[in-house]
């Protein structure tokens, strides 16, 4: 039997970062030969998956090794340059989500325009080279949209990075400036008015098949999720509706397969897209004890072009909270007590090392009180941290 017709498929997938992690994790009981190509042996996923390469994630040579031997490969980073996944599927790798998907995720320019394009609502922008451009798209008497204005990097940006939030000309042409010596593209952005951030995951298979979770509420401090409500609170039933279909719109336009997160602001009018992610994403990390099909099985599911599972909520709300490093390194030595004060409680750690505000695992916990859910999370996930007297 040739090594492309085994009967257990072989999924890679580029990265190996927490996401890989709890990836494999879902491949276990899928029955999946799952494979890594991570960067370091201290990686999240190196810890733990059975087979594990080590290279560059990002360099040519390295994943077309590691693409001979896998049946698909995927992703847990948007970080792979284009050219190299051009190279990747003429040399016959099956990527999954594919090189014109994956382009609308690494480039904010290029998943505005397609967004518009497809009629999704968008913050006002445009690309900028210039300070000049900051002024002329700030200014309200050219019909601009006032300051403050949102510049981001057109690429590479994750967690807050990459994101400026700039408040008059001066703090405009600093940007402008260090991105130009740094060679990044920039794109302007008003700054929305909203009323809080929400996101939605859908999966997508090959065959066309869709799956779309409940509307969640994401809770963001300088750039990083801190909590998830699923689903979120008293959303109306038409915006959750209305953001749930763009959601599947955008993955069928775009050609998504497996997972595509969708960023979104609620405003008073409705919701606004912000960002698109096409692998697992931290807004999902609720799925793993609060849905039928975690979003990392979900995600295997539909880069095999396996029927997708049932999206689900086991409960009337499951609440997420991140926990990040602290001063004290201790992090176990802390874990029996909350494992005793609130049994109901899961944490998942990623097996990092602990460094001050460095994502390190997340703890989530449902019931009928999201107010009390939260409570619960933010208190576990404090004293994990090590906030605590």
């Amino acid at each position: 039997m040739s090594e492309r017709n085994r009967p257990v498929p072989r999924v890679g997938m580029v990265g190996g970062g927490q996401l890989a992690r709890m990836t494999h994790q879902a491949g276990i009981s899928l029955g999946v030969d799952f494979r890594v190509l991570a960067a370091s042996a201290d990686d999240s996923a190196s810890l733990v998956a059975g087979a594990v390469t080590l290279g560059d994630e990002r360099g040519a040579p390295d994943l077309l090794a590691f693409a001979k031997s896998c049946d698909v490969l995927t992703f847990d980073h948007e970080h792979v340059p284009e050219p190299v996944l051009r190279e990747l599927e003429e040399a016959g790798a099956v990527l999954r989500p594919g090189r014109d998907a994956l382009r609308h995720a690494q480039d904010k320019l290029r998943m505005r325009t397609r967004a518009e394009e497809l009629g999704a609502p968008c913050p006002r922008w445009r690309a900028v080279t210039a300070a000049s451009h900051v002024e002329a798209f700030a200014d309200p008497a050219r019909g601009g949209t006032g300051w403050p204005v949102v510049l981001k990097a057109t690429r590479g940006g994750y967690d807050g990075k990459g994101v400026w939030i700039v408040r008059d000309p001066g703090e405009a042409a600093e940007v402008v400036a260090r991105a130009a010596a740094a060679e990044v593209p920039l794109l302007a952005e008003e700054l929305v008015a909203f009323e809080r951030e929400l996101a939605v995951q859908v999966a997508r298979s090959p065959y066309g098949q869709i799956a779309v979770y409940p509307v969640v509420e994401t809770v963001q401090r300088d750039g990083i999720c801190h909590e998830v409500i699923a689903p979120a609170p008293g959303l109306d039933e038409d915006k959750a509706v209305r953001a749930q279909e763009f959601a599947i719109e955008l993955a069928h336009a775009l050609g998504v397969v497996g997972v595509l997160a969708v960023e979104l602001f609620e405003t008073a009018d409705g919701v606004v897209v912000n960002e698109l992610a096409m692998r697992p994403h931290n807004s999902g990390h609720w799925t793993m004890d609060g849905a039928v099909t975690s979003q990392f099985e979900q995600h295997l599911r539909a880069v095999l072009d396996l029927p997708l599972g049932a999206p689900r909520a086991t409960a009337p709300f499951t609440v997420m909270a991140n926990v990040l490093g602290g001063a004290d390194p201790g992090v176990y030595g802390r874990y029996i007590h909350v494992m005793a004060k609130d049994p109901a409680l899961k944490v998942h750690f990623y097996g990092k090392e602990v460094r001050p505000g460095r994502k390190i695992g997340h703890v989530n916990v449902s019931g009928d009180d999201p107010g009390d859910l939260l409570e619960r999370a933010r208190d576990a996930a404090a004293y994990l941290k090590g906030d605590h007297q």
